[in-house]
C-alpha cells in the first residue's frame, strides 16, 4: 500500500497514477479536496512558462491532456493565446532577452497586440509577443477526473484526516491519523505549502519549500468597455500584473509573490487595488468594481523546480511538491514522472525528450539534489 498525503492536484494525480500498480490511500486534512491552491488557480496552460524543467513538463503534458480528454469524454483545455506586454524599458528588455527567445513565443508589433486586445492603450505599449498555443485549463474538472480514476482503480480517499505523525515502524512507515494509523512501505508527501512541515514531522530535514501568496480578483467590466469573451490572456512582461476574461467579467492579479505561512490566506485590499491600478494604467477599461477575490499559495523550492523522489536517508519517504505556479499545466506529465520515480522505474520517454529539448535533466527535479533547507548537494 502507498499513502499519499495531500488532496490537491499533486496528490490526487500521483495517487491515480500509482493506483495502477496496487492499493493507494489518499489522506487530506481538510473536509474537502482541492480547497486551497488547486481550487484557486488562474487555470492556464502556457507553453514556455517557467524555468526549463517546468517548461519541459508543460510541453510533455500537451499530448497527455489530449489523452485524458479522450478518457473523460470532454476536453480540459480550450485555446486562449497569451500576450506578453512591455510598457517600459525594463519590461522591453525582459521581453527581448528572456521571453522572445522561447520557441513557443512569436513577436508582435504594438499595433498587432492592440488588434488582439482592443482595450490596450497604444500610446504606452512599447513591445509585445504572443503564445498562440496557450490554453485555458479546467483545474477542477481535471482534479475530478483524477479523483474518479483513483477510485476506479481501487484507491481510497480519506478527507478530514489530518496527519498527526509520520515515523519509522520496523521496516515500514507508520502514518498517524489521530486515533488511527496506516502502516506502509511508501509515503508520498504531496501537500504543497505543508510539505516541509510534514518532512519535519517525519524526522527528515526540510528542503526549503516556500509558500508565496498570489491574489486574484474578478472585476466587473464597465458598460461599453472593449472586452470580449475570446480576448487573450494578457501578461506583463515584468510579471507586475495579468488579466484575462472570466465570463462577463475580467480576472486580474498583481502577480505578487509575498512569503506566507501555510494556511488559508485572505486577499489584501492593497494587492487588489494595485492590480486594478496596474491594468487601468495600460488599458482604457477604467476598472473599479470587484465582484469577488481570493488568495492562494504557490509553493516553490529554492531553485523553483519541481521536487520529486525520496530523501536518501529516509527510504520510502517521497516528495512530490514545489509545482509553484505550474501545478495544473504540468499535472499530466509531472504525475506520470513522479509515479515512475516512486516505483523505481525509468522516467517516461516523452518527459525525457522534453527535458532534453529544454536543456534540463531528470536530476534537476529529483529531491536528492537538495540538502537541508534546499542547500544543493
Amino acid at each position: 500500500m502507498v499513502v499519499v498525503v495531500g488532496g490537491g492536484i499533486a496528490g490526487v494525480s500521483v495517487a491515480a497514477e500509482l493506483a495502477r500498480d496496487g492499493p493507494v490511500v489518499l489522506v487530506e486534512g481538510e473536509h474537502e479536496l482541492a480547497r486551497h491552491t488547486t481550487g484557486r488557480s488562474a487555470a492556464s496552460y502556457i507553453p514556455g512558462h517557467g524555468p526549463p524543467p517546468a517548461r519541459a513538463l508543460v510541453a510533455a503534458s500537451r499530448d497527455r491532456f489530449d489523452a485524458l480528454a479522450d478518457e473523460a469524454g470532454h476536453p480540459f483545455l480550450r485555446r486562449r493565446p497569451v500576450l506578453h506586454l512591455a510598457h517600459d524599458a525594463d519590461e522591453e528588455r525582459v521581453l527581448r532577452e528572456e521571453v522572445l527567445p522561447l520557441d513557443a513565443v512569436d513577436p508582435l508589433t504594438p499595433d498587432e497586440a492592440v488588434a488582439r486586445w482592443p482595450a490596450l492603450r497604444r500610446d504606452v505599449l512599447r513591445a509585445a509577443a504572443v503564445v498562440e498555443d496557450a490554453q485555458d485549463a479546467d483545474p477542477l474538472g481535471l482534479h475530478q477526473h483524477y479523483r474518479r480514476t483513483l477510485r476506479a482503480r481501487g484507491g481510497e480517499i480519506r478527507t478530514g484526516t489530518p496527519v498527526t505523525g509520520i515515523a519509522r515502524h520496523g521496516a515500514s512507515w507508520r502514518v498517524g491519523l489521530g486515533d488511527d494509523h496506516l502502516d506502509t512501505d511508501t509515503v508520498v508527501l504531496a501537500a504543497g505549502a505543508w510539505t516541509d512541515r510534514l518532512l519535519t514531522l517525519a524526522g527528515a530535514d526540510p528542503v526549503g519549500l516556500r509558500p508565496l501568496r498570489r491574489t486574484i480578483a474578478i472585476v466587473r467590466v464597465p458598460d461599453g468597455a472593449p472586452v470580449r469573451r475570446d480576448d487573450p490572456f494578457a501578461v506583463s512582461a515584468g510579471e507586475r500584473w495579468y488579466a484575462k476574461p472570466e465570463g462577463e467579467h475580467l480576472l486580474v492579479s498583481p502577480s505578487e509573490e509575498t512569503p506566507a505561512e501555510p494556511g488559508d490566506p485572505r486577499p489584501d485590499e492593497l494587492d487588489i487595488a494595485r492590480a486594478l491600478e496596474s491594468v487601468n494604467a495600460v488599458t482604457t477599461l477604467g476598472l473599479r468594481s470587484v465582484a469577488t477575490s481570493w488568495t492562494g499559495l504557490r509553493t516553490f523550492a529554492p531553485d523553483r523546480a519541481l521536487v520529486v523522489g525520496d530523501r536518501p536517508e529516509h527510504p520510502g519517504l517521497h516528495l512530490f511538491a514545489g509545482q509553484g505556479g505550474s501545478g495544473i499545466e504540468t499535472a499530466p506529465a509531472a504525475a506520470a514522472l513522479a509515479a515512475a520515480v516512486i516505483r523505481g522505474d525509468g522516467p517516461p520517454e516523452d518527459v525525457v525528450r522534453a527535458l532534453g529539448a529544454e536543456g534540463a535533466t531528470l536530476d534537476a527535479l529529483l529531491a536528492t539534489r537538495l540538502g537541508a533547507a534546499g542547500t544543493p548537494r
